[in-house]
């Protein structure tokens, strides 16, 4: 099986992207999200294509399928602790089970029955979703969403050590889109970003973490 492509491509996006949507680099079988890490745990993840032993199952993690959003995040792999930037091609189906069994990070009214219900089902929940402002090249927000899915206990060990299928060092694909979008090369910029598409979410998978 041949995995994403990271050379090329570009963020698919209109006028009429829904608030709440997934989009991400994806395939009939897996799907790509982003993490930044220091060298120290990101080159050998990139190296072995696995999380070596020293990176901690037993926190919470923050995976993001925005490319844009990762950049927005680590400044470009440019911030402290987050100097090596990681493409991550996850199992779909690994993903999905989280999504499904996902709580909103914040308490909605007319969402969850009350705040005290909210609490129970977040410190149950094995993940999380934030969703954050979508962003540009120059990193501004847009109208629309980008989902943010925090791993914890079980779902983190399972991202790591079952989900996991490849993991690329995209750092320098960070610093060269950055470098065109410095020199003002908006078109550029947008011909080197991962090709991110709607992801064909089944019906009701969102419905618990959007109002």
């Amino acid at each position: 099986m041949s995995g994403p492509d990271y050379r090329a491509g570009r963020t698919l996006v209109s006028v009429t992207t829904p608030k709440h949507q997934i989009r991400a680099l994806h395939t009939a079988s897996t799907l790509t999200v982003y993490q930044a890490y220091d060298p120290a745990i990101g080159l050998p993840a990139a190296r072995d294509g696995r999380f070596p032993e020293t990176w901690k199952r037993d926190r919470m993690t923050w995976i993001k399928p925005s490319f844009l959003w990762m950049m927005y995040r680590c400044g470009w792999g440019t911030k402290e602790g987050q100097r090596t930037v990681l493409a991550v091609e996850i199992r779909r189906e690994g993903f999905e089970w989280a999504v499904r069994n996902a709580c909103l990070s914040h308490y909605l009214p007319g969402l969850h029955e009350g705040q005290d219900a909210w609490r129970r089902e977040l410190r149950r929940a094995p993940a999380r979703v934030q969703w954050d402002p979508e962003r540009d090249p120059l990193l501004r927000p847009l109208p629309y969403r980008s989902l943010q899915l925090g791993l914890a206990g079980e779902a983190a060990r399972r991202y790591a050590d079952e989900w996991t299928v490849g993991i690329t060092d995209v750092t320098a694909l960070a610093h060269d889109v950055h470098a065109r979008v410095r020199e003002g090369d908006l078109e550029g910029a947008a011909r080197l970003l991962p090709e991110e598409r709607p992801y064909p979410a089944a019906e009701g998978m969102l419905a618990h973490l959007v109002a």
